[in-house]
C-alpha cells in the first residue's frame, strides 16, 4: 500500500526522471517541474555500470536502451605519451557474468529521451518553464507546496529536490552556500567515427598524464566516440558552470599526447567546458516533507564514472522506501542507506584525481606502475575494488 499518493519532483534530469518513473509505476501521482522550456540533454556520454543498469532494467527500460548502447571490452588506464597500459580490467561478457548485469555506454540524450517517454507513458505530469521559487511545508495539512517563479503552485505530500549541484531545494533546506570549485575543468564532446582517421580502442579508457587526463569511449553502437578531457586549473572565472569551449585551446592543452588522443581531438569540431564543482558532506538530506537526491546532495568528480549511477540508485531506493513505509521512516531509511555509499564513492572519485594526474611527478608514475603490477599479480585485488561499486545490490 502506497504511503504517499502525490509527489512533486523538482528537476527533470536523469535522477529526477528515474524517481518520477519508479514512483509512477507504483501508482503514485507525480508532477515534475523543470525550469527549462523544453526537455533535452547536451551531447555527452554516460557510463552505465552494472549497479545502475540493474535499476534501469527494473524500471523496464532495457529493451528500449539496448539498440542505443555500446558495450566496452575493458576498463583501461593508459600512459598519456607511450600508450602503456597500467590497467586493463575486462568488462563485456565477464562483467555481465560477475555482476548479473552489463556495463553499457549510452549517449546522455538517448537515456534522457527514453526516460521522458517512459514517464509520459506512466502518467507523469511534466511542467516546463517551471523554475522553483520556494516551497512551503505545512505540517498541519500534511502537504508541501512548490511555488514556481511564474506563480504556479503544486501541492503534494512530498517534494523531491533533483535539481542538481545548484539546487534551490537544498538552498532553502540548508541555507545559501556556493559549491566549491575543485580546481579542475572538463571539456566534453562527441565525435562521429566517420570523422576519425584512426581506430580508437573499444574500451572505457582513461589516458593519465601530468595534471590532466582524458577519457574516451564509444557511443551508439560504435557510431560516435565520446571524450572527457580534464585539466587542473585555478583560473575559472565564469559565472556559468558550463559554456562553449574553445577546441583550439583543448588541442593545445593535450598537445604531444599519444597519437590516439591527438588524432581524436583533432577531429573535434565543438566542445563544452565544465567547471568541476563539489560540496562537503551535507548534514542531512531531508527535512520535513522535502528530500534531496543526486547532485543536489552529493555532487562528485567524474573520476569513477558514477555521478549518474548514484542518482539512479538514489531514485530507486527513495521510491522503494516511500511506497513501503510511513514518510518519516521512509526518508530516514533512504538517507541511512544512501549517504554512506554516496560519500564513499565521492571520496574514491577524489582519490582517483591524484592517480590519473600523476600527482607527485615520478612518484605519481610509480603508483601507476605499481597498479599495473598488482593488476597482473593479484587481479582479484583490483576486482574487489570494482566489486564494491559495480556489485552493489539495491532492494529491487
Amino acid at each position: 500500500m502506497n504511503q504517499v499518493s502525490r509527489v512533486v519532483v523538482v528537476g527533470a534530469g536523469i535522477g529526477g526522471l528515474c524517481a518520477a518513473l519508479a514512483l509512477a509505476k507504483q501508482g503514485v501521482q507525480v508532477v515534475m517541474c523543470e525550469q527549462a522550456t523544453r526537455l533535452g540533454e547536451v551531447g555527452a556520454g554516460l557510463q552505465i555500470s552494472p549497479n545502475a543498469f540493474k535499476v534501469l532494467r527494473a524500471l523496464g527500460l532495457e529493451s528500449a536502451l539496448q539498440p542505443l548502447a555500446f558495450v566496452p571490452q575493458n576498463a583501461a588506464i593508459r600512459d598519456y605519451k607511450t600508450g602503456e597500459y597500467y590497467l586493463k580490467a575486462p568488462l563485456a561478457d565477464q562483467a555481465e557474468a560477475r555482476y548479473r548485469a552489463p556495463y553499457w555506454h549510452l549517449h546522455r540524450a538517448d537515456l534522457h529521451q527514453v526516460l521522458v517517454d517512459a514517464c509520459s507513458a506512466a502518467g507523469v505530469d511534466i511542467w516546463l518553464g517551471a523554475a522553483l521559487s520556494h516551497y512551503n511545508d505545512d505540517p498541519l495539512s500534511g502537504r508541501i507546496c512548490a511555488v514556481m517563479e511564474d506563480g504556479r503552485e503544486c501541492w503534494a505530500e512530498l517534494l523531491i529536490g533533483a535539481d542538481g549541484i545548484r539546487s534551490s531545494v537544498r538552498e532553502q533546506m540548508l541555507g545559501p552556500e556556493q559549491p566549491t570549485f575543485m580546481g579542475q575543468v572538463a571539456w566534453r564532446g562527441v565525435i562521429p567515427v566517420s570523422d576519425l582517421s584512426i581506430h580508437v580502442q573499444p574500451d572505457a579508457c582513461v589516458w593519465a598524464g601530468p595534471g590532466r587526463h582524458l577519457v574516451s569511449y564509444y557511443l551508439r553502437g560504435g557510431e560516435y566516440v565520446n571524450f572527457v578531457a580534464v585539466e587542473e586549473r585555478q583560473d575559472w572565472r565564469s559565472e556559468s558552470w558550463r559554456e562553449e569551449g574553445d577546441v583550439k585551446e583543448l588541442q593545445r592543452a593535450f598537445a604531444g599526447w599519444h597519437p590516439e588522443v591527438s588524432e581524436l581531438l583533432s577531429a573535434a569540431s565543438s566542445t563544452f567546458l565544465w567547471s568541476l564543482n563539489g560540496r562537503d558532506e551535507l548534514p542531512r538530506w531531508h527535512q520535513g516533507r522535502a528530500v534531496l537526491l543526486g547532485d543536489a546532495c552529493h555532487p562528485m568528480l567524474p573520476f569513477m564514472a558514477q555521478g549518474a549511477a548514484m542518482a539512479i540508485e538514489d531514485a530507486y531506493a527513495l521510491a522503494h522506501y516511500l511506497t513501503r513505509f510511513a514518510l518519516p521512516d521512509a526518508l530516514r531509511q533512504y538517507e541511512q542507506l544512501r549517504k554512506p555509499r554516496a560519500t564513499k564513492i565521492q571520496n574514491m572519485s577524489k582519490a582517483n584525481a591524484g592517480l590519473y594526474h600523476m600527482h607527485g611527478g615520478v612518484l605519481g608514475k610509480a603508483k601507476l606502475r605499481a597498479l599495473k603490477t598488482v593488476s597482473r599479480v593479484f587481479p582479484q585485488f583490483i576486482q574487489s575494488k570494482l566489486d564494491a561499486v559495480y556489485g552493489y545490490e539495491l532492494p529491487l
